[in-house]
């Protein structure tokens, strides 16, 4: 057993090992992914993550984009050559015009308010290990993933409630799945396998703001995908909870996959603790009732009588420093990774959290203003996503009362 509490399995596949590719599988055992005798490389090519599965070798090849090798092609990183007419430029845009070629002579790029960066558009298959950017932390830069030639995004989000940066405010995050580092460093290792092609853009919404630094690196692997892996999904929504209690953190989903994680910024309008609502999960046809119902907000994500302290762990934290005492409006970031206990749906999926709290020995519902981005795997093609937010919804600080 290691310092992880995973159990290393000496002749075959460590769990640990196995555990990266199985996650996303469709839940059969690893030999009847492969027919025999299972290994890993065989089971899930690019997918063999961690330091159990790193002896394990595989077929697949590494490739990384960044503003330095926009296309990720072999031997064509760092070719950019300085040109001193150009009249915007990113940040650093002149630092290597002495130097020339090859001295980091384009690491950057430049989004001018209104415009779409194309991050990635590649050929597959593949499969996304890791996404490193640098962004400002502002909800006008929305992300959105295109896999396979589809016209609607799999994945619309602002660019950092995706990376569980909530309110547009730093916090440190140390989980498996998503990373942020000072000053404003986000990483995320969801495994985003895509089959023919990917796409991935960054629009600046911003009415006034260009986007003069926008750094990123994306890490993936060319190779084949098991036959049965899912497409990653990520949906943003926010509302008011007097308008909308239960809040809806995911709805509308139709097909076979995997739920795999939840992101919350909420707001809390008064003093008093907040987190006594159940997150439900209503799954292959549930109506008025779920299969899963939750005892409490702070129990789904992994904390007990409220949040004393923020905290940042493998699977669930709340990092922003607040208190449920302090003088409102109250700032929480909260995030919940379902890697060891994904959630199955084979038909569709809603997933919801209550608003409530207490008024003297008794619940309440209450008045507060919720974003959120869900996490899902699941098979193509997918619903139609509601409406992103207007850009005001997504920036304002508390959402107004509606009518106002």
């Amino acid at each position: 057993m290691n310092r992880f509490g995973w159990i290393l399995v000496p002749f075959g596949i460590g769990l640990a090992a196995a555990g990266a590719a199985n996650h996303f599988l469709a839940g059969r055992p690893l030999a009847a992914q492969s027919g025999g005798a299972p290994t890993l490389s065989s089971v899930a090519p690019g997918w063999n993550q961690g330091l159990a599965a790193l002896p394990h070798l595989g077929s697949t090849r590494s490739r990384a984009i960044t503003a330095e090798n926009p296309t990720g092609e072999k031997a064509r990183g760092g070719m950019a050559v300085p040109d001193p007419t150009e009249k915007k430029f990113p940040a650093s845009g002149r630092a290597a015009d002495k130097l020339g070629q090859g001295w980091k002579v384009r690491p950057f790029l430049r989004v001018d308010r209104g415009a779409t960066a194309t991050l990635m558009n590649v050929e597959g298959p593949g499969v996304i290990q890791h996404i490193w950017m640098v962004e400002g932390l502002k909800r006008a830069h929305v992300l959105r993933f295109y896999w396979d030639g589809e016209d609607s995004p799999s994945i619309e989000v602002p660019a950092p409630d995706f990376f569980a940066v909530g309110h547009e405010r730093f916090a440190p995050v140390n989980s498996l799945a998503v990373v942020v580092n000072p000053r404003n460093a986000l990483n995320c290792y969801w495994p985003m396998p895509f089959r023919r092609h990917a796409r991935v853009t960054l629009t600046n919404e911003s009415p006034a703001e260009d986007l003069d630094l926008l750094a990123y690196q994306i890490d993936y692997a060319e190779g084949e995908v098991p036959a049965d892996s899912g497409y990653l999904h990520a949906q943003f929504r926010r509302a008011r909870t007097d308008v909308e209690n239960p809040y809806v953190i995911l709805d509308g989903v139709r097909g076979r996959g995997r739920y795999v994680g939840t992101f919350l910024s909420w707001v809390q309008r008064e003093k008093g603790w907040f987190g006594e609502g159940e997150v439900k999960f209503f799954l292959d046809g549930d109506d008025e009732f779920p299969t899963i119902c939750g005892t409490g907000t702070e129990d789904y994500f992994g904390g007990s009588y409220g949040f004393p302290s923020s905290f940042s762990g493998p699977y669930s934290g709340t990092v922003l420093p607040a208190s449920d005492a302090g003088e409102p409006p109250n700032f929480w970031s909260l995030y919940r990774w379902h890697l060891m206990d994904p959630v199955a749906f084979q038909s569709d999926l809603r997933v919801t959290v209550q608003a409530l709290g207490w008024e003297g020995p008794f619940y309440k519902k209450l008045d507060d203003d919720i974003a959120s981005v869900a996490y899902w795997y699941q098979t193509e093609p997918h619903a139609p996503f509601p409406k992103l937010p207007r850009l005001a919804e997504r920036l304002a600080t508390v959402l107004p009362t509606p009518g106002s």
